[in-house]
């Protein structure tokens, strides 16, 4: 385990948050709310039936004191949940009947956790695609007040670099939004600069990148959606650090940065890339993950009124202990 990671546990763990775990059929699950509650992070909500549950955990070696479950087709919160689901989707049509039985899917019904206060947040993914995860967190709980889309990031953590914060940056957006307008970009760079404040404790210093710094690409389409997006930034987060049209090298290194946008403050003191598309954002992570030898850690939710984190669907035990981490410091 990483010191940033083990950092990050630890400064979770001082804020006795609930993350409710609706994947009750994974035996990852398991496991890893056995190592959230032992390790003092987080306490933990199962969603599944209690006698498949006792019997998974049997299989399992698991011991599910401290744990609690629910099923979500026969729990006591259903209707009240139900009732909050048929609000919500009222202009969509449906009825409390319908709510009841949408409800009965653990992603339903533990986004609504969150929403009714239940819970702190929700990590699932491991069973569920992207798409079903996100899709129950935005019907139940929205994006939060003055953003327009849920976006994602990654934590790049690059041994021996100077650039950043010894090396630790946020790069957005690299899993979720393909071709971002200018309204939605500004959105991702506030997002991530949140993300920037909440998991690496650091104040952040926002990059909008381009091909082009301070006009060098000239007029170019590209060029004036970042630059536009720049200014919604400023008007939205005013006390934000945020500079753009900017390049990856003025925004990093600072003799280049001071020499292409001189006297600006976030040139070449970047902290927080923001990519003009998905195109670009998922080449970078992934160049920088391999040529550097970077740890990546995300994609990590953000722009959700509440916190909601999607997992790979390959991931460890250890990974969903991480991101659970990671959701109970989105709370604060």
């Amino acid at each position: 385990m990483t010191k940033f990671i083990s950092d990050l546990r630890l400064r979770a763990a001082k804020l006795g948050k609930h993350i409710v775990l609706p994947e009750g059929d994974e035996p990852r699950m398991y496991h890893a709310a056995r190592q959230l509650v032992d390790a003092g992070i987080c306490q933990v909500t199962l969603l599944s039936e209690r006698t498949q549950a006792e019997k998974l955990a049997a299989q399992e070696g698991v011991d599910l004191d401290g744990i609690k479950l629910i099923d979500p087709a026969a729990n006591g919160h259903g209707e009240l949940l139900a009732a909050t689901f048929a609000e919500l989707r009222a202009k969509k049509g449906v009825t409390i009947d319908q709510a009841r039985d949408q409800v009965k899917d653990p992603l339903y019904y533990g986004a609504l956790m969150v929403r009714e206060g239940l819970a702190d947040g929700m990590v699932a993914g491991a069973l569920n695609s992207t798409a079903n995860v996100l899709r129950a967190a935005f019907q139940c709980i929205g994006t939060a007040p003055g953003t327009s889309i849920v976006s994602s990031s990654f934590i790049m953590i690059v041994p021996d670099c100077p650039y950043g914060d010894n090396g630790t940056m946020v790069f957005a957006d690299c899993a979720i939004n393909p071709q971002p307008n200018s309204e939605q970009l500004a959105d991702i760079a506030v997002s991530s600069a949140a993300t920037a404040r909440a998991l690496c404790d650091v104040e952040p210093r926002v990059a909008m990148l381009s091909f082009s710094t301070n006009g060098s690409g000239g007029e170019n389409p590209d060029v004036e959606k970042v630059v536009q997006a720049t200014r919604l930034v400023r008007e939205k987060a005013p006390k934000l650090q945020v500079s753009g049209e900017m390049q990856a090298d003025a925004a990093l290194i600072e003799s280049i940065g001071q020499k292409k946008a001189p006297g600006d403050p976030v040139a070449g003191h970047a902290n927080v890339l923001i990519f003009p598309d998905l195109d670009a954002a998922n080449i970078g992570y992934k160049l920088t993950q391999r040529l550097a030898r970077a740890e990546a850690i995300g994609p990590v939710s953000q722009g959700l009124a509440l916190p909601v984190n999607d997992l790979s669907r390959g991931c460890s035990v250890d990974d969903i202990v991480s991101v659970a981490a990671i959701t109970a410091l989105q709370t604060q």
